[in-house]
């Protein structure tokens, strides 16, 4: 049920009153997000899109493409928490909107996550086996069953219902709606490089990357307590990346 029209416009949420994941990781999804997809989709941008070639760019540029599939992908677990910001906005207005745009949305995003480790190990094939005999065993099984795939009509519906949301609440603007809600039209699935379509990467950019920024002015600074938990997760994560480069047996 909608709220009353006088409280249509005013999805400003007060700082003490963000739900999880609060007003500094919402904001900062809704930048990091879309930027770390993008970053990804640049990075693969010169090679050909279609699953044979992304194994042989493997093979010829395994950092390159290792960059590329781990920051694209990684995008897309931030991106989960910054929908999570939007949803919250949405909910101000009309929490059904919000609940559905919400929920499509997000599964569409595991299912691109799901893809990822899929796309790790036909990559890893490569190291053993080759890019050629790797895509013999991708192309065999690329349309073996798994339950991910019945989550393939959210990847497309998600944005749209969420975009119609955000704009019905004066959330996002017609012109940064339509740009979110051309991330229907991004490819998805095992393998997938930049294409044409990859452009929807854009407009979801222009979409969130103001609205995290709008976000991250609307209360007072990090405090001093938040800022030390914030520095020490951070120190953790890359203290056990750099161990685990150190002894690969932390990796099994």
């Amino acid at each position: 049920m909608g709220l009353t029209p006088d409280t249509r416009h005013n999805t400003d949420l007060p700082s003490p009153d963000w739900p999880f994941p609060g007003r500094w990781i919402g904001g900062v999804c809704l930048i990091l997000g879309p930027l770390l997809m993008l970053t990804g989709a640049l990075l693969r941008v010169q090679f050909h899109f279609f699953a044979p070639q992304q194994l042989q760019a493997f093979a010829a540029h395994q950092g390159l493409i290792t960059a590329a599939y781990s920051t694209y992908s990684v995008g897309a677990v931030v991106l989960c928490f910054g929908i999570l910001a939007l949803v919250h906005r949405i909910a101000v207005w009309n929490r059904t909107w919000a609940f559905w745009g919400g929920t499509l949305a997000v599964i569409g995003l595991f299912n691109r996550i799901f893809s990822a480790g899929v796309d790790h190990m036909a990559f890893q094939m490569v190291t053993v086996l080759g890019a050629d005999q790797a895509f013999g065993v991708v192309s065999e099984t690329y349309r073996a069953f798994h339950v991910f795939r019945s989550a393939n009509p959210c990847v497309m519906l998600g944005w749209p219902v969420l975009a119609l949301g955000a704009y019905r609440a004066d959330v996002l603007g017609p012109a940064r709606a339509a740009a979110l809600s051309l991330m229907f039209m991004l490819p998805f699935g095992t393998l997938k490089g930049t294409e044409i379509r990859s452009i929807a990467i854009v407009g979801l950019c222009a979409a969130l990357v103001p609205l995290g920024l709008r976000t991250l002015r609307e209360g007072p600074p990090l405090g001093r307590r938040a800022t030390f938990w914030l520095v020490a997760c951070v120190l953790s994560n890359v203290t056990g990346i750099v161990l685990a480069r150190i002894f690969p047996v932390l990796m099994n």
